[in-house]
């Protein structure tokens, strides 16, 4: 991947990619949760290194958004947020109304 030289995974990386590909997931789209600091799982290693290999520790699905996480690293994964707020547009009118929820 990206220069690396191969991948390597958790026992429970394999047993999560297991039961994924059991139940028909084998095919799904994989987003991949890394440091931004590198295509590596290793923030040190910064920009685009060669001959590293990555470190997948967990697998998941996401079956609302219709993709696996394969997570690597120490990393925090957190929901994509719209790049204007929903908050944006909301506001409490002077007798205590809310509008813009929705």
């Amino acid at each position: 991947m990206y220069g690396g030289d191969g991948a390597d995974y958790s026992s429970k990386a394999d047993r999560a990619i297991e039961y994924l590909e059991s139940i028909g997931l084998a095919e799904t789209p994989v987003c991949m949760a890394k440091t931004q600091y590198s295509v590596t799982d290793d923030p040190t290693k910064l920009g685009r290194p060669k001959g590293f290999r990555i470190t997948v520790n967990e697998v998941y699905p996401v079956a609302g958004a219709g993709f696996v996480v394969a997570q690597a690293g120490d990393i925090m994964t957190m929901p994509g947020l719209p790049k204007e707020p929903s908050a944006e547009k909301m506001s409490i009118t002077k007798d205590g109304t809310i509008t813009g929820l929705f």
